[in-house]
């Protein structure tokens, strides 16, 4: 969910290689070597294969793209790690109040294609996105096989026959109590921040350990993120593999929506930060 290195910023820790799945869809990923072993060019890209893009996961690695059409991915290992200690999400008093108040409605898993290819689109001051076409692809199989999660915000129509737009939220892919934030969008006020809140509750809910943001950016770091060695963060997702979460996303969801029953979904997500915060 951090921002995106220039090419020739990250020379020092990429692993670039072609992906194409003639030689492992045969066959199971035995172990984090061969990812970087792979020496798989093709002439029409496939979508990477769902248990390749786990395993890279649980290694601590990720694909992206120089560009929206690029056929190839290049596998990414950062020095440094941003990630969000789960307990110290910085709340400001009017993000706070914009999540009680339910200016958005927010959703889970409604509209992955929709966040996917929003968080893709090209940005003021960013015509190319690392998302390309074969990325997302990609992470819709991912999503389809139930690794992979979006939130998202809607903001109602000003008439009462007009659909709710979609404004705001993000993607990224779980295993066991490890979520890694892909990338989020924004297209009202607050709304990005509001799934990011939404999600911080649930993953805490459900009994998550860790949730990775890939790159440090002001943004994420004005919001509680911090950095932390690659080793270190290695430590981190091996531990939070060792039991499963005590809730799924979804189950996490259904019991905020249980709870708000009694009063609104923002409301019980603001609750949650003052239990223990």
């Amino acid at each position: 969910m951090g921002g995106t290195p220039s090419r020739s910023a990250r020379t020092a820790w990429q692993h670039e290689i072609g992906i194409g799945p003639h030689e492992i869809i045969s066959r199971p990923i035995a172990s984090r070597a061969a990812i970087f072993s792979a020496n798989m060019h093709s002439p029409f890209p496939a979508p990477i294969p769902t248990d390749m893009l786990l395993l890279a996961y649980q290694s601590g690695i990720f694909p992206m793209a120089d560009r929206r059409d690029d056929p190839e991915v290049f596998w990414v290992e950062p020095r440094e790690r941003a990630i969000f200690p789960l307990d110290e999400l910085r709340l400001s008093k009017s993000l706070r109040k914009v999540v009680r108040q339910d200016r958005y409605t927010v959703t889970l898993n409604r509209d992955f294609a929709g966040v996917i290819e929003a968080c893709a689109a090209p940005r003021p001051g960013h015509p190319e996105s690392w998302i390309s076409d074969r990325i997302i692809a990609s992470y819709r199989e991912l999503h389809a096989h139930g690794a992979a999660h979006s939130i998202e915000c809607w903001l109602a129509a000003d008439d009462d026959d007009g659909e709710p737009q979609l404004v705001g939220g993000l993607y990224g892919v779980s295993f066991d109590r490890v979520f890694c934030g892909e990338s989020m969008f924004s297209r009202a006020d607050n709304a990005s921040k509001v799934a990011l809140t939404w999600l911080v509750a649930l993953l805490r809910n459900a009994g998550f350990e860790l949730l990775d943001c890939q790159f440090m950016t002001d943004h994420l770091a004005s919001l509680g993120a911090v950095e932390i060695p690659q080793t270190e963060y290695l430590k981190l997702v091996a531990k939070a593999r060792e039991a499963p979460p005590r809730l799924s996303l979804n189950q996490s969801f259904r019991e905020f929506a249980e709870r708000a029953a009694h009063s609104s979904p923002g409301k019980a997500i603001a609750q949650s930060f003052t239990q223990t915060s």
